[in-house]
């Protein structure tokens, strides 16, 4: 009697324990984030912040930025990396700033190259829409929209009057 008292146990308790499914424990994995290398990216953050606003070192805010993003794409303040690394890139296509744009030297296959005009705004425009487009509620989504369109608009100044 004893057994089939536990067999029946068995038969109507190991359904229910099934019927949970798959359950994922723990958080999901994009969000995971490493104390050591958010503590990193928020000083590259910091710096780039530096060179940006006070410095109007475009260049080296870029750089930083980008080790950011290749380093930490999960970083918890990424939205205003995007920003940053996308204003630096089109005001140096824009020669602003106190950087020359020659500065900006990448080596690809062992050797040095510098980038156009044309290939820091495309660059520019590519991380504003990455922002736009992975964080469309973030506040710097707007900055980086008022962007894009400045980039658009016809540059009027000086241009005569209809």
């Amino acid at each position: 009697m004893k057994i089939l008292l536990l067999l029946l146990a068995v038969l109507i308790i190991a359904p229910a324990a099934y019927a949970q499914g798959g359950v994922k424990s723990g958080q999901d994995p994009s969000t995971l984030r490493d104390p050591d290398l958010e503590k990193d990216s928020l000083h590259n953050l910091e710096v780039a912040r530096n060179y940006f606003k006070l410095k109007k070192a475009y260049v080296a805010s870029l750089k930083r930025c980008e080790e950011i993003i290749a380093g930490n794409p999960n970083f918890a303040k990424i939205e205003e990396v995007l920003l940053m690394a996308g204003q630096s890139s089109i005001w140096l296509s824009q020669n602003k700033g106190k950087q020359k744009p020659e500065q900006y030297v990448s080596f690809e296959g062992g050797e040095k190259r510098t980038l156009t005009s044309e290939q820091f705004r495309d660059m520019g425009v590519e991380y504003l829409n990455k922002l736009i487009k992975d964080h469309p509620d973030s506040p710097f989504a707007k900055q980086a929209q008022d962007e894009l369109s400045a980039l658009a608009a016809p540059n009027t100044v000086g241009a005569p009057k209809p």
